[in-house]
């Protein structure tokens, strides 16, 4: 078989005929249309008319009985003819072949600077070249682009320093009522400030826990920051309510 192209692929079989063209420079193929062979669909119908008459030949006696075996022997010699590439299916290949090229071509370019055959994809269609001769021109930009970029951030690496400490996470306790503060300058808890307070003497930072300086022993009575507004104790109810309240949440008592 003389083809366009050279690559190409025959999935033909008994049943039918196909073929698979493939572009010169991607490798895509293209699966031409699958056409029925009409000398298997007749063959088919000779083997059920055969297994139809051998059976009748089993069942019958007599006379009848062999001449429904010789019907089975007959049909059996012509399932032989059909069971090998007749010349009936050859030409029926033949003039497949001949109709998938017709179809595949429409989807196929020959390059005149390489004589490829290329697909759609693979055309340059203002050169007139296969992308290979002639690569697009936005493609080569896009690419040259994406290179350069790829460069540019290699170098810059090199010199970007790199951090490779641990971050070492502690749970801040409040000096006030002792449970986790959180990471705010007051407690979630109770509201204390969690800021240090600074001796007046050394201006040292001091716990506020402490009353006296760690470093000069200076009374830090008059350092340390204002306490926490107590709540609002309802008079009605005894409910104790945040500071600031003006009506009891329990029982709607004026504070």
């Amino acid at each position: 078989m003389q083809a366009f192209t050279n690559n190409f692929h025959d999935k033909s079989a008994d049943a039918g005929f196909q073929f698979v063209f493939d572009c010169d420079s991607c490798r895509d193929g293209y699966t031409s249309s699958f056409i029925a062979s009409k000398t298997y669909k007749k063959g088919r119908l000779m083997r059920t008319v055969g297994g139809a008459a051998r059976g009748v030949g089993y069942m019958a006696t007599g006379h009848a009985g062999h001449a429904g075996y010789a019907a089975g022997s007959m049909i059996d010699r012509m399932d032989d003819r059909y069971h090998g590439k007749s010349p009936e299916w050859r030409k029926e290949h033949e003039k497949s072949f001949e109709r998938a090229q017709n179809e595949a071509m429409k989807h196929f370019h020959r390059c005149p600077g390489c004589n490829s055959w290329v697909c759609d994809q693979c055309l340059n269609e203002d050169a007139g070249l296969c992308v290979k001769c002639a690569p697009r021109a936005n493609v080569m930009v896009a690419k040259e682009h994406a290179s350069a970029t790829g460069r540019n951030i290699k170098e810059a690496a090199k010199d970007a320093q790199v951090w490779h400490g641990s971050i070492e996470q502690k749970t801040t306790m409040c000096p006030m009522c002792g449970k986790p503060a959180g990471s705010g300058n007051f407690c979630n808890n109770c509201g204390g400030s969690m800021q240090l307070k600074q001796c007046p003497s050394c201006h040292e930072p001091q716990s506020l826990a402490v009353s006296f300086c760690s470093n000069c022993g200076t009374s830090l009575a008059a350092a340390a920051p204002p306490a926490p507004p107590a709540p609002a104790v309802c008079g009605g109810c005894g409910v104790q309510n945040p500071p600031g309240t003006r009506f009891c949440g329990q029982c709607g008592t004026p504070a």
